[in-house]
């Protein structure tokens, strides 16, 4: 769960580093397109639910988290000049944490209610 979790960082978002200026208004925006964002979302979510297939919920939650971050601290930690990329781990930690719980908690609840359908 670790290498697939891992590779929806680097195969939807951990390449990306360009930001983009529009001539227009000096906006900058990036460096992630939308559908970079949706893919990664849609592969974590069918990584999360095998994981808790697999793992359990809890342990799914925190595998996942874990990993994304991890994945997430390779890439921005040795390019971040401010010395704010700890605070981005966290907050990628937490964020991950919770998006992954929310399934976790659904596909658990699916589990468990094919479960009781199948016993009565």
């Amino acid at each position: 769960m670790v290498v697939l979790t891992a590779a929806c960082w680097f195969a939807w978002l951990g390449w990306d580093t360009q930001y983009r200026t529009d001539p227009v208004t000096g906006d900058v925006t990036g460096p992630y397109e939308a559908w970079q964002v949706v893919g990664c979302v849609v592969s974590l979510v069918a990584v999360t639910v095998t994981a808790v297939r697999a793992l359990g919920g809890r342990r799914a939650v925190a595998t996942v988290a874990v990993a994304f971050t991890a994945a997430w601290v390779a890439t921005q930690a040795p390019r971040d000049e401010s010395g704010l990329w700890l605070v981005g781990a966290l907050l990628v930690l937490l964020g991950t944490a919770a998006g992954v719980g929310v399934v976790a908690l659904v596909s658990g609840a699916g589990r468990r209610r094919r479960a009781r359908a199948a016993r009565a």
